[in-house]
């Protein structure tokens, strides 16, 4: 090979190596110890980041890519035909989160509506229909926290009572601020994460003998919720995918579950049942409060707006808000995929297409139950600025 031949092919490699390492969660060489995902690129690894204008941390655990089959046989214990027929899914590599948004990590975004209002009163931050694409609405301050907190609000406890499109704009404001595109699963990507590679009703097998060991559960929980990270980890290190709380995905629940599928394999993201609906929307994965049938990898449960809010005093009901059981057992896990979308089809992911939600939500802002704001990685500069000017 010739010498310029040569120190150009050096200069490539070490291009595309400084490129891979400038991808948070990618690496150019292989880690010596811990989990790792190889691609071609380098190697996907588990990351951590302060969640930026905040002091709470994120943690990405990165998921390898593969085939399994969506939902349960009819022979599986608990099997209901919302888990049926299975379909083979063909899943990329993705990053999902260590365990639930807690409260520490939600609680920032809780506290966008009053900055918001201010940079709205100063004329700062202004949206217009060329950045409109960037904002996002925040939730509205509790009228009545004792709902939404009803089993406290240590840090490390699952935040719950988020409605589904609540869960999507926190992921919208954190894609936002960072740069990278985070999400919730949809169903399908949730699923396989949870069995972390087996094909049984849970990821250790059919047997619930040993559910105790992994999840918070009717029989173990005391009624109530548990800080995250105390039971043992599934196998590709991520915790409290059985119980403890219920957790948002992307799709509409169906009792007709997966016959809309059936003929082919499928890509995740093609199994996803868009929601045009207010109700019912899908939780994975079980909580305290259910028994081990619940707590199964395929098993799922649809939202109900009336009952899910039947406790509500606000007229009308807030679009970012539940306040009755089982909402209280409710929470949501972001993920990030290997290959984000562009920025308008991505789109979907954060507000879906759901007339009677999006009326909601013009009138709640019209009225001045709601508020706007650009999400981009400026914000937490702007938020920290607008702290400095508050203070005497």
């Amino acid at each position: 090979m010739h010498k310029f031949a040569l120190t150009l092919a050096v200069a490539v490699s070490l291009v595309a190596s400084a490129q891979a390492a400038e991808v948070i969660g990618i690496r150019s060489t292989k880690p010596e110890s811990g989990p790792y995902v190889k691609i071609d690129s380098g190697y996907m690894v588990p990351y951590e980041f302060t969640i930026p204008g905040t002091d709470a941390k994120l943690k990405m655990i990165p998921i390898p890519g593969g085939t399994f089959k969506l939902g349960s046989p009819d022979s599986e214990v608990g099997h209901t035909p919302a888990e049926g027929p299975q379909i083979e899914v063909e899943v990329p590599p993705f990053w999902m989160a260590e365990h639930e948004t807690t409260w520490k990590q939600f609680k920032p975004f809780m506290e966008l509506y009053a900055s918001f209002r201010d940079f709205e009163n100063r004329g700062v931050r202004k949206i217009t229909d060329e950045n409109r694409v960037d904002a996002i609405t925040a939730p509205t301050p509790l009228y009545e926290p004792g709902f939404t907190f009803e089993y406290g609000q240590d840090p490390q406890l699952p935040a719950v009572t988020m409605t589904n499109y609540s869960a999507r704009q926190y992921t919208k404001w954190l894609s936002g601020i960072t740069g990278q595109q985070y999400r919730l699963p949809s169903e399908a990507e949730w699923e396989y994460a949870a069995l972390g590679g087996a094909d049984t009703a849970y990821h250790f097998g059919d047997d619930p003998a040993k559910l105790s060991e992994y999840a918070w559960l009717v029989d173990n929980s005391d009624e109530s919720p548990h800080l995250v990270k105390q039971k043992k980890p599934n196998p590709y290190g991520l915790y409290d995918m059985h119980g403890n709380v219920w957790e948002w995905v992307l799709d509409q629940y169906s009792d007709k579950g997966f016959a809309r599928l059936e003929g082919k394999k499928r890509k995740a993201l093609e199994t996803v049942a868009w929601p045009t609906e207010p109700d019912p929307l899908m939780v994975k994965g079980g909580s305290w409060d259910d028994d081990a049938q619940n707590l199964r990898a395929a098993s799922k449960m649809g939202s109900s707006e009336e009952d899910w809010k039947q406790e509500d005093p606000c007229i009308p009901s807030s679009p970012w808000w539940f306040t009755s059981f089982p909402s209280t057992a409710v929470g949501f896990r972001v993920m990030r995929s290997l290959e984000e979308l562009p920025q308008q089809d991505a789109a979907k992911f954060y507000v879906p297409d759901i007339e009677v939600l999006q009326l909601d939500v013009s009138d709640s802002l019209a009225g001045g139950r709601g508020i706007q704001g650009l999400v981009d990685p400026k914000l937490p500069a702007a938020l920290k600025e607008a702290q400095q000017r508050s203070k005497p």
